[in-house]
């Protein structure tokens, strides 16, 4: 059983930086990190409960704590507040390698002059397992991992996506019951991190154990996890599967951060009419929705300014509608990207399908744009938080 449960931990950082008298001119360092008596902290109040066998995603920009919460998982960072369990162990001052928890890292760290059957039974020869034991798992590994060729090869010899397939076989034979991964892809180029992301989903059907998996890349995020962890500023945003980020995001950070290209912003009103709620933006109205408006009767939302956020797939060219011009018009292959500066100054991408026939619109061009009330996302102006929810 490899259930994994963090309840309120936080991470401090002490502030070492040396008190002294600030010059006249000179700038406020700015950070979004919460800065206290003890410190500056990392990681604020993370709450979750992991499944045995749930494969979790921790994804967010670069200094949001993603790596500093799953380096506190391994043991390699100290939890300064609350608790860790791995199964029903509590885990705060148990040492790494008693923790039957195994870490991919971003950099592969592979010894450079051993083989790679050596690389891979490394941990297993340090814990004096019987070399039979050894070379079958070393041999499992590599026939999932399809490396079996590259046994005898040292690192160098190696492509970086073959060096981090070495690297995840090195952590599958101490058959882990957590297996971490702190950004493994990031150092490999398109099409590897493509291939690589096929491999690990079939890595996860073969493996029966917990993941936990940390990255940068929405893209990831959303064709790996079961649940993907949002996180910015040591905060936890959203918690859910995929499809529930995306169709209902609990906020405008998530909502700009999950999906590609971003969510389309606008300054609109939350008005009533009929005893129906209604947007009116750039000169039209829509009305949201039956399920949108159940949700925001059930609050008693009242009419108000907001940040109207619809994805661009969602937007349609249309005959009425916002008014706006063509600014680029980029094509995809199976759609074209057009941005479009409206009348008000925003700016709008919108995604327009070929099916398969070209479609070329000249810049310049004027054109409408609408969308239907399912697709409306609004959110506070003071808040940023969906109104729905």
């Amino acid at each position: 059983m490899a259930r994994v449960v963090l309840k309120n931990v936080k991470k401090i950082y002490p502030n070492t930086e040396r008190k002294s008298k600030k010059k006249k001119d000179e700038p406020e360092k700015k950070t979004n990190l919460q800065i206290t008596d003890k410190g500056v902290v990392a990681v604020q109040d993370f709450n979750i409960e992991i499944a045995d066998k749930e494969f979790i995603v921790l994804v967010g920009p670069s200094g949001c704590g993603k790596s500093t919460t799953l380096r506190m998982i391994a043991g390699l960072e100290e939890i300064s507040e609350g608790d860790l369990f791995i199964g029903e162990e509590r885990m705060n001052d148990v040492e790494p390698r008693n923790r039957n928890i195994a870490m991919v890292f971003q950099n592969y760290a592979l010894y450079p002059h051993m083989t790679v059957a050596d690389n891979m039974s490394f941990s297993l020869k340090m814990n004096k397992t019987p070399k039979d034991e050894i070379r079958r798992k070393v041999e499992e590994a590599a026939e999932i991992l399809d490396i079996t060729q590259y046994l005898d090869r040292k690192p160098k010899a190696l492509s970086g996506g073959q060096r981090q397939r070495v690297a995840i076989g090195r952590a599958i034979v101490r058959d882990p019951a957590v297996f971490l991964m702190d950004e493994p892809l990031s150092n490999l180029d398109a099409k590897l991190r493509n291939q690589m992301r096929a491999e690990i989903i079939k890595l996860r059907q073969r493996i029966d154990t917990t993941f936990i998996y940390v990255t940068h890349d929405q893209t990831e995020a959303m064709t790996l996890g079961d649940r993907i962890v949002i996180m910015r500023d040591g905060f936890i945003q959203q918690i859910g599967t995929p499809q529930e980020v995306f169709d209902h995001p609990a906020n405008l950070f998530v909502a700009g951060f999950i999906g590609m290209p971003q969510m389309n912003l606008f300054d609109a009103k939350l008005v009533k009419k009929n005893d129906n709620y209604v947007v009116e933006v750039g000169g039209i109205s829509v009305e949201l929705s039956e399920e949108k408006q159940e949700r925001l009767k059930a609050k008693n939302v009242p009419e108000q300014d907001v940040t109207l956020g619809v994805r661009p797939d969602h937007v349609n060219l249309a005959e009425q509608g916002i008014k706006g011009t063509v600014d680029v018009s980029e094509l995809m292959g199976s759609s074209v990207h057009l941005h479009i500066s409206t009348e008000d100054g925003g700016d709008v991408v919108v995604i327009v399908p070929t099916n398969g026939h070209a479609h070329n619109v000249p810049m310049g061009t004027e054109v409408a744009l609408n969308f239907k009330g399912n697709v409306a996302h609004v959110f506070s102006k003071e808040t940023e938080l969906n109104l729905e929810w």
